[in-house]
């Protein structure tokens, strides 16, 4: 399978792994690239040295492409980005801040650089930007999130329209049907990241790992807009913060209630009642934890007998 996807990242499949906090450690990575995608590790749930440590890791555990996942709202950006360099790794996937930031000190630097947007206006500054490919994330992913609420249905046949540049759609994306569906829309590959979460080789907690197999529609909402839109399974602590919006609180307000490391507690040390559980919309399609490999196969599998059962329509 051949196209600008494959082509720019040197891979068999035009599929990404999403580089999620507390989920996309070096073992998941790696074998997302061993499976003939692109893996991408998480940069946002790592301290400076233990994103090193973990690029070191993945370089070993194989031989082909993978990136990292920058979300440009953390502190030390400046370590990340020159640790990223100083490892080698040649692709970096930027979120959650400006692209003209650092596309350009990336790309002096031989890295090819992709921006994830939620909206038309920002694909055009990411293209403007001279980013390489641009990720159209929509309502529908988990993590971080746009405020328009727009689907992913919607966002990249209109994305497509105004760019040039590569497409790679995410948000509501876990089989090979809809990937195929996001291509008929225009996009040029996909990014996956709930799926991967209830992967063998995610880092998230086992008992996070079987929350999202048993998530049903409708057990995850959009929420905390004011801070950093985040779309989060239905517990305690989301009660808890349902309840603080009927106080009509202060920014402040929410952030004492979020507190410091609720997504960690959540995904990573598996407190389902307290923690911060990051997960899309499709978890309520995903019903067992697979190894990657497994899961790429039935994505491509999938894909494939999907388009031949279009072609007769």
């Amino acid at each position: 399978m051949s196209n600008r996807i494959t082509e720019l990242f040197k891979i068999e499949y035009p599929i990404i792994q999403a580089g999620m906090i507390w989920n996309s450690g070096w073992r998941l990575a790696s074998a997302s690239s061993n499976s003939g995608i692109l893996g991408l590790i998480g940069a946002g749930s790592m301290y400076p040295e233990v994103l090193r440590e973990h690029i070191q890791k993945c370089k070993k555990a194989t031989d082909k492409p993978f990136g990292v996942n920058v979300p440009m709202l953390y502190p030390n950006i400046q370590e990340i980005m020159d640790i990223i360099v100083d490892e080698g790794v040649k692709i970096v996937f930027t979120s959650a801040g400006n692209p003209k930031t650092w596309t350009s000190w990336l790309k002096e630097r031989g890295v090819t650089v992709v921006h994830v947007v939620s909206s038309v206006k920002f694909a055009l500054k990411a293209q403007e930007a001279g980013v390489d490919a641009v990720v159209a994330e929509g309502f529908e992913a988990g993590g971080h999130n746009g405020r328009d609420e727009t689907t992913t249905l919607a966002l990249i046949p209109m994305v497509k329209e105004h760019i040039q540049l590569p497409l790679i759609a995410a948000g509501g994306i876990a089989s090979g049907k809809a990937m195929l569906a996001t291509m008929v829309l225009g996009a040029d590959g996909v990014q996956i990241g709930s799926r991967f979460v209830a992967s063998q080789e995610s880092s998230a907690h086992v008992a996070f790992k079987q929350m999202v197999v048993e998530a049903k529609e409708g057990d995850t909402q959009l929420t905390l807009k004011e801070l950093a839109p985040v779309r989060l399974i239905k517990n305690e602590f989301f009660k808890q913060v349902q309840d603080l919006y009927k106080t009509t609180p202060t920014i402040e307000q929410l952030k004492e209630l979020l507190g410091r490391a609720r997504a960690k507690r959540g995904m990573f040390e598996g407190d389902l009642k307290e923690g911060e559980l990051e997960i899309g919309q499709i978890s309520g399609l995903i019903h067992d934890i697979k190894p990657v490999a497994k899961i790429v196969e039935d994505i491509i599998k999938e894909f494939e007998e999907s388009k031949k059962r279009v072609s007769t329509l």
